[in-house]
């Protein structure tokens, strides 16, 4: 799907579609979700959040975490999946490509063409999270560069070792500690609350960049650059973009 593409949707608040997904959290998304509570980014981590931060939490009957009798009690700090749903975005090296995601049974939303996918999109009030995105982006190459400057990769498999660190990115319990990707998901938590939610993530991702530059542990720095990857909506190999034949085996 192109942004010319005819493309139109209206909501009408069932909250089928709110229910029984996984919807990947950028540290921007975290950050609006506690903005839109008065919360600390721990306090949303803690309440909305499952994965260390990186995924939004739904509960034992299927809806989300945040869900309140068919209404969003984030709404206005709701992720980006959940503004561009029922469209999503594949982020890949070469660039973004758009795609209609299919239909939730039942719901009421309505689709049409009185419109186009990018008005769609502009009008969800994206253009900040996009931002977000690519500014957190520039960590990864980083965090990347410092793995490869700690580890021999002609003695160590570099395939093995990075799929340990996917592995250990993507688990949902009885993970190691991390403090780097705890950090990725709470910049409150590392002092870098500002007056502007700008201000705010440039603390952060100088903070982040600080601690990926004094972090010793080339296995945790690697877990966490994989899932600050992840988390901005791309595939793990992105965090290993620099060795090609270890992210095709991922």
């Amino acid at each position: 799907m192109e942004r010319q593409s005819r493309f139109s949707y209206q909501c009408n608040q069932c909250g089928l579609c709110c229910h029984q997904k996984v919807i990947t959290l950028s540290p921007y998304d975290v950050l609006r979700i506690a903005r839109s509570r008065s919360i600390a980014t721990s306090e949303a981590v803690r309440r909305f959040t499952s994965r260390r931060g990186s995924l939004l939490r739904f509960e034992a009957d299927g809806g989300c975490s945040a869900l309140r009798e068919n209404r969003c009690s984030v709404h206005e700090g709701r992720p980006l999946a959940c503004r561009l749903y029922p469209l999503g975005v594949e982020r890949t090296e070469a660039g973004e490509r758009l795609i209609q995601l299919d239909a939730e049974p039942l719901s009421r939303g309505t689709y049409g063409v009185d419109g186009t996918a990018g008005e769609f999109i502009d009008a969800q009030g994206v253009q900040p999270y996009f931002r977000a995105l690519e500014r957190y982006r520039t960590l990864v190459p980083e965090m990347r560069a410092r793995v490869d400057a700690m580890v021999d990769f002609e003695r160590v498999e570099p395939r093995d070792f990075w799929r340990r660190a996917v592995i250990e990115a993507l688990l949902e319990s009885n993970f190691d500690p991390n403090p780097l990707i705890e950090a990725i998901f709470d910049p409150d938590g590392l002092g870098c609350a500002r007056e502007t939610e700008d201000e705010t993530i440039r603390a952060h991702v100088e903070k982040l960049g600080e601690m990926a530059a004094r972090e010793d542990d080339a296995e945790r720095l690697a877990s966490a650059a994989v899932a600050l990857a992840i988390s901005l909506g791309y595939a793990p190999g992105e965090a290993i973009a620099g060795d090609r034949s270890a992210a095709r085996s991922l």
